[in-house]
């Protein structure tokens, strides 16, 4: 028979894709001799069978919990419900990968009306044993039942009101007695029945509560973020409580070996005298710095610090623990691998292997690759900084420079970021309902909280900019405003918040590019290049963006998409001009014009990658696109042309297509009107030459014929490309080689791959088309539907985001496979955006591909993940 439950001493730190990270670490402690209070962990595969069994928990398995509770009782000398010494339990969620916030827990599980008297005269503290009560009470009505939190706060608020006080602290033993009481009468009201007073049914309830949260739409959203699959399910922890809220000799807090904003290698956290974890977490009060416990209780800093220590030793990574004070004496409640800024992750990678902790291998595996990105993004100007006045500073909770105009809720927050907005989300402090608002925002700024805050954790996670706990600010939420230094700030107001320092400024602030050449960056990205064994090109249009992306190591252009090209204002005419011509001479005549602009923008990438590969991709979208819609358009540019409004809307007209995506496009532009074709071979190959004569870079461009279904399509526009780029070479008297390869993107190609392979000298796949037919939806349109998808658990993420390795990673690799028999040389690459998303670079690592191709800024990130996937999976 399948175990369902394991006391801590039963389990260690291997196992936590049974255990989940939490209990995983909770087994290896207790193995370490750590203090950590005795428990259990209900495992990941009872939490998948609670969703077979339609969201029920089976006698098995709750058999299995009770014994486990039983033996619980016997180690602690302790019983549920007890009237003289009860047990209480916290009960806490724990999946395989961290998500902070994400999931439920349940403090003070046990208590009910008789076991809080015992509780109060074990403890000689009643008012500890209400404010325990108070606690369960409220949490176990907002995460089982489902009440509200807010109106638990308004009556703490109303109460303090009555006795003329401010801090929850003020209120004494009566008063929480009397809260106790208001609460079960609201809890009566809400739900129409008592508030339960069973213990075994409490937890029962409970456990089933933190498998229900697995699938709560904060914990679906940040698993679609960090893509963690929706069936590893979480393990539930129950463990014996601990009190840090039992008076000024007890605390909690959360700390890390480490600094999580910069990597410095110092104790780094907080902690909260008389308080439960959740206090600290919540950010609803603000902490002290860990280094004052030194002062207030030395013998339990020296003790934690030493246990944070070998705990760092033990993990050979920097960890983020959780402890509870309890009348002097010192609980470890939890440790992780700490989520980091990407700056503190490169800076703790680099020190671990001069430490001698880790090696350069380990170390690339220790950044996350989409961690990067916020490092690559601009910093404020230091110039305009120098102008710029602080009105306030907060902690500074997650680096980076953030500008924008200021919202209130995650909802505007999504709103505005929808029609174009760069916004700033202020809050009194943010709960994880929040995520979706804040993960579109440029940066957070909270009123309460501290390092440790749900904010400050989470947006390091993002990489978004985060300033907490400025208790200066006074926020009033109904008139859309928050004051401070003096001023109203009001919604659409811009503010700037920089994450690095903790200031806030009442302007928008200008950034500059981030130097990413040097330092911890350079060393380790040098690391990440000595073992990749991909390419990583980038997709660039323009001079500029290649100059970016070579910034970035770029190591050639996998997609350059030369209809971009055609829609300035000075060439658009030009190509207009062609398209509404109804002979040939006329469109040659049209594309003459526009052919030097194109040699022009082809020196242009020649020269900004210096030599390295450039791929060309030819004319792709729909001629439609070129032209006006509106009347007024259509009037003016009839005019433009010298033809009448009549002519201009029957092309108009002759153009339209129901399925513009699988119409009249790429190849079969050229296949119609081979004079397109042969234009843009002349500008490739006369750029080629002309960069060449130059003598500082030798130039072999790479030809991609877009959209090819069948090979004699592809035979017929590339005997078109040889003839013409041949002639002109042969007239320039250089020594210049060229290749001609396709894009596959229809998936009757991926499977005739070994035919296209006898006239195609390389593979480009072009994933986002090749999604968008494998799965027969558009992208521009998936959007509206996908959402549905995710909550039926049909799809867990966006195949545009993520490549489908089960359907069109199948047709690549099958192409891939087939193209390699007939020509064994062909490079192969892929250029859709997913070229610069982790786990699709793994992929096309595992399939052998040449390269990746992504745009400028996630180049960095390719690299990475690159290199990960060689480590991981050696070719």
């Amino acid at each position: 028979m399948a175990k369902y439950v394991y006391e801590f001493s039963e389990g260690n730190g291997s196992m936590r894709e049974l255990l989940g990270g939490k209990g995983a670490n909770l087994a290896e402690m207790s193995n370490l001799g750590m203090p950590v209070p005795q428990g259990f962990t209900v495992t990941t595969e009872a939490c998948t069978q609670y969703y077979n069994d339609g969201r029920a928990i089976n006698a098995d398995i709750q058999a299995e919990i009770m014994e486990h509770l039983a033996k619980l009782e016997e180690k602690t000398g302790k019983k549920f419900g007890d009237p003289s010494n009860p047990l209480l339990v916290s009960v806490r969620s724990g999946a395989r990968a961290s998500m902070p916030g994400m999931m439920d827990t349940i403090l003070n599980l046990g208590l009910n009306d008789i076991a809080v008297e015992g509780f109060a005269k074990k403890t000689g503290n009643p008012r500890f044993a209400y404010d325990s009560y108070r606690r369960f009470i409220q949490m176990f009505s907002d995460v089982v039942m489902e009440l509200s939190k807010k109106r638990f706060e308004e009556i703490i608020d109303a109460k303090k009101a009555e006795k003329g006080v401010k801090l929850d602290t003020e209120l004494d033993a009566d008063d929480l007695k009397d809260l106790v009481v208001r609460f079960k009468q609201f809890y009566k009201d809400e739900k129409g029945e008592e508030f339960p007073q069973e213990p075994k049914e409490q937890l029962m309830e409970a456990v089933k509560a933190v498998f229900r949260s697995w699938d709560n739409p904060r914990a679906n959203v940040y698993r679609r973020m960090n893509e963690i699959p929706y069936d590893w399910g979480t393990a539930v922890n129950v463990q014996s409580m601990v009190f840090g809220n039992s008076g000024d000799n007890s605390g909690t807090g959360v700390a890390f070996t480490r600094n999580p904003a910069t990597g410095e290698k110092a104790l780094f956290g907080e902690y909260l005298i008389n308080a439960q974890g959740e206090d600290v977490v919540a950010g609803v009060r603000t902490p002290s710095p860990i280094s004052k416990l030194q002062e207030e209780m030395p013998h339990v800093y020296e003790q934690f610090a030493d246990i944070a220590n070998r705990l760092e030793q033990h993990y050979k990574d920097m960890q983020d623990m959780e402890f509870t004070i309890e009348d002097g004496k010192l609980y470890m409640l939890q440790t992780r691998n700490g989520k980091r800024t990407a700056a503190a992750a490169l800076k703790v990678a680099v020190d671990l292997v001069d430490e001698g902790m880790i090696d350069e291998k380990e170390a690339v595996l220790r950044v996350e690759p989409k961690q990067l990105d916020s490092l690559l993004h601009p910093q404020f100007d230091p110039d305009a900084l120098k102008k710029a006045e602080v009105i306030g500073k907060g902690l500074a909770a997650s680096p980076g420079a953030a500008c924008g105009k200021v919202v209130f809720t995650a909802e505007d927050a999504k709103e505005w970021h929808a029609r174009g907005e760069k916004v700033v989300l202020v809050r009194l402090e943010t709960s994880p309902e929040d995520i979706e608002g804040m993960q579109v925002a440029q940066g957070i700024l909270t009123v309460r909280g501290g390092m440790t805050s749900h904010a400050a954790v989470v947006a390091r996670g993002m990489g978004t900019c985060c300033v907490s706990g400025c208790g200066d600010i006074v926020v009033d939420y109904a008139g859309k405003k928050f004051s401070l230094g003096g001023k109203d700030y009001h919604e659409g107001d811009y503010i700037s918040i920089d994450g690095s320092t903790g200031n806030i400024y009442g302007e928008a602030i200008p950034t500059v590019p981030a130097d990413v050449a040097s330092g911890n960056f350079g060393r380790f990205m040098g690391w990440a290049d000595k073992y990749r064994q991909l390419q990583v090109y980038t997709n660039a249009d323009t001079p500029r963006d290649a100059k970016q992306a070579r910034a970035f190591g770029a190591e050639g252009i996998g997609l350059t998409r030369t209809e971009h090209m055609f829609f300035e204002e000075s060439r658009i005419k030009a190509m207009r001009e062609m398209i509404v011509a109804d002979n040939t001479a006329d469109r040659e005549k049209a594309l003459a014009k526009i052919m030097p602009y194109q040699q022009s923008d082809f020196e242009g990438l020649y020269e900004a990658m210096e030599g390295r590969p450039v791929v060309i991709r030819y004319l792709d979208p729909p001629l439609h696109e070129f032209l006006p819609t509106k009347e007024e358009d259509i009037q003016e540019i009839a005019s433009d042309l010298g033809i009448t409004v009549e002519k201009l809307k029957n092309v108009i007209a002759s153009l339209h297509e129901f399925n513009p995506m699988m119409g009249h496009r790429g190849c079969r532009l050229a296949v119609s009107y081979p004079e397109i074709a042969r234009m843009q071979t002349t500008a490739v190959i006369n750029a080629a030459i002309a960069v060449t004569k130059r003598g500082k870079y030798v130039i072999e461009p790479q030809i991609m014929i877009p959209l090819v279904g069948e090979v004699k399509e592809l035979k017929f526009v590339k005997d078109i490309v040889v003839e013409t780029a041949d002639k002109i070479i042969k007239e320039s008297g250089v020594d210049l080689k060229y290749e001609v390869g396709t894009m596959i993107e229809i998936p009757r190609a991926a499977l005739l791959a070994d035919e296209i392979a006898t006239e195609a000298e390389f593979f480009s796949f072009g994933t986002n088309d090749l999604t968008q037919m494998t799965f027969g939806f558009s992208r521009d349109d998936a959007g509206k539907f996908l959402s549905y998808y995710y909550d039926q658990k049909i799809y867990e993420s966006d195949p545009f985001a993520h490549l489908d390795q089960k359907g069109v990673g199948k047709l690549v690799k099958m192409a891939a496979e087939l193209g390699r028999k007939t020509r064994p040389s062909i490079h192969m690459g892929i250029c859709g955006e997913h070229g610069g998303d982790p786990t699709s670079v793994e992929f096309c690592h595992a399939v052998g591909l040449t390269y990746v191709s992504c745009s400028p800024f996630r180049v960095p990130i390719a690299r990475l993940a690159a290199a990960q996937a060689a480590i991981k999976n050696p070719r």
